[in-house]
């Protein structure tokens, strides 16, 4: 009688509210093609941004290909023209690609960005009937003069796909200070401007009585706060630590310290 249990289980979901959609990929103009919104911080298609005057962020450090533990992308670096500069400073990325059919969507470049040059939309259908197709160029993955990302024909772009790319960078609240949530630190992008910080975990972003430190930015380059977290605070060197005596400098056990040049106390 087990296999019974079994078919009721299979009827009991023909009475069940309906979980799925009438999903069909795009290749239909339906008015039935439904689909899910996307969580904030999906990772998907790689696009290389603009600043908001049109200069690329990429800069051809290649940090992003050494940290990419799937080895799927190649970067170039060349030297700017001084007259006709690409990017802000004296290289740029002359070649840029990546091979999708390694690529694991780890988001470890987007992290390694110095510029945050490369970033992930929320795009992640997108398939190919070529190698060809799935090594992406830096034309395919460059925005184009209005800062939105290149469509190409094997993809199904929605609306909303490259309105937050990489949402998770902006989560601001650094070694869990508190202080720092909503806090921008990054710099504007070519047809989105500044994009906003996420919204806080809590309702009060800072503990009572404490202010939030003033917000920095620069129009090349990821912007800085003004005030550095804590973890990145300057350590004293040892023997200045804030264990130490009072009145006694190098702290310790109240040996005397020798002056420079002399011979210690007796």
């Amino acid at each position: 009688m087990g296999y019974l249990h079994g078919f009721a289980v299979t009827l009991r979901q023909l009475f069940l509210p309906r979980v799925t959609t009438d999903y069909r990929g795009g290749f239909d103009d339906s008015p039935k093609d439904e689909k899910r919104d996307k969580p904030e911080r999906l990772h998907g298609r790689h696009v290389l941004n603009r600043y908001d005057d049109g200069m690329e962020k990429c800069i051809g450090c290649e940090l992003c290909a050494g940290v990419c533990p799937a080895k799927c992308i190649y970067v170039r670096g060349a030297d700017n023209d001084p007259d006709d500069p690409v990017a802000p400073g004296e290289r740029y990325g002359y070649v840029y690609e990546i091979n999708y059919l390694r690529c694991i969507h780890c988001d470890l470049c987007v992290e390694a960005c110095p510029t945050q040059a490369i970033t992930e939309s929320k795009l992640f259908e997108f398939s190919f009937t070529g190698r060809d197709d799935a090594i992406y160029t830096k034309d395919e993955l460059l925005v184009d003069d209005d800062g939105r990302p290149r469509q190409m024909p094997w993809e199904d772009w929605r609306t909303g796909d490259d309105a937050l790319t990489s949402g998770w960078m902006r989560a601001t609240s650094p070694s869990g200070d508190s202080r720092y949530v909503g806090e921008v630190a990054w710099s504007g992008e070519l047809g989105y401007g500044v994009r906003p910080p996420e919204p806080a975990d809590t309702e009060e972003a800072s503990p009572a009585g404490e202010e939030a430190p003033p917000a920095g930015g620069s129009c090349h380059g990821r912007g800085l706060a003004a005030q550095a977290p804590p973890f990145l605070a300057p350590v004293p060197p040892p023997g200045l630590a804030g264990d130490a005596d009072e009145g006694d400098p190098a702290g310790g056990d109240g040996e005397d310290v020798p002056a420079e040049g002399g011979p210690p106390d007796g």
